[in-house]
């Protein structure tokens, strides 16, 4: 294979991982009409478990689920599913786009936790482009603070919530680097579905509604999805620098504008657009400046 071929596989492989966390995104939109958030984030986390299961058996039989890093993957498992409870609840009462470029601020939250927490400092470019991204976030949460009929200030409340889901992914993802290179990719997923479902299940059966057969499949191909977009991300961020694919990760912003003018008639307003930019901008900055 030729050096050109090796370097635009992590490209692929990226982009075709946003892509499934894009449709991730709508199947959870579209059955939040009818079951709890709660429920959703214990359905994909579980039947994940059951995908992931038998690739690490066949990884290494019985020996590839061995670890000595419990409690991180304990730790990553109940900040990771608070992320992702967070992130569930606002799509179901967002803008499928909005919704989904506040899940794009993580990355201007893993300096602040990795300086807080590993020491590690940040050039200025860092510290520039958390400012830019989140004046892109202010940017699109102006208008509907000023606009009286769309009860502003409760979807201020729902953008805090997607910043604060935002922030616990970082965490999530910084607690993965303080396990060191040595942990699998394959093993962390798992140890995060187990966590996860765990943590997951009694909020799931509080609000609990038995799925019919149809939702039952939908939500498979959720955890399906969800679980082929780690995997593919993870491989890409094992084939080439983060600073040079990380960019591509915005593709999502591209599949989800789609989806949500084609499932749900959402136009882009201007604060939309000119919100994305300093995201999708300041994303690049961050990237280039490590």
């Amino acid at each position: 294979m030729s050096e050109a071929k090796l370097s635009f596989t992590p490209i692929l492989a990226v982009i075709a991982g946003e892509l499934c966390f894009a449709i991730m995104g709508a199947l959870i939109k579209y059955m939040s009409l009818d079951l709890t958030s709660e429920m959703l984030v214990f359905f994909r986390n579980s039947l994940a478990f059951l995908i992931i299961v038998p690739l690490l058996y066949h990884q290494g039989g019985l020996q590839a689920f061995k670890t000595e890093q419990l409690r991180f993957h304990a730790l990553r498992g109940l900040i990771g599913v608070t992320a992702m409870s967070c992130f569930f609840y606002i799509l179901g009462r967002m803008h499928f786009t909005e919704a989904i470029l506040l899940k794009l601020c993580t990355p201007f939250f893993i300096p602040l936790v990795a300086w807080l927490w590993l020491k590690e400092s940040s050039s200025k470019s860092t510290l520039f482009a958390i400012a830019v991204g989140f004046i892109g976030v202010l940017i699109i949460c102006e208008p509907k603070l000023q606009d009286a009929d769309s009860n502003g200030f409760e979807n201020i409340y729902l953008a805090l919530i997607g910043l604060s889901g935002a922030c616990l992914a970082a965490l999530a993802k910084v607690t993965i680097r303080r396990m060191g290179s040595k942990e699998p990719s394959l093993r962390i997923v798992f140890y995060f579905s187990v966590f996860a479902s765990a943590a997951s299940l009694p909020f799931a059966l509080n609000n609990w509604t038995n799925p019919s057969a149809t939702q039952l499949i939908l939500l498979f191909a959720l955890a399906s999805v969800a679980t082929v977009g780690q995997l593919l991300v993870t491989f890409a961020y094992k084939q080439a620098k983060a600073g040079h694919i990380g960019q591509y990760t915005y593709t999502s912003l591209i599949f989800s504008s789609v989806m949500g003018w084609f499932f749900w008639q959402e136009t882009l307003t201007l604060s939309i657009i000119l919100g994305s930019l300093c995201i999708v901008g300041a994303g690049i900055i961050n990237l280039r400046a490590r």
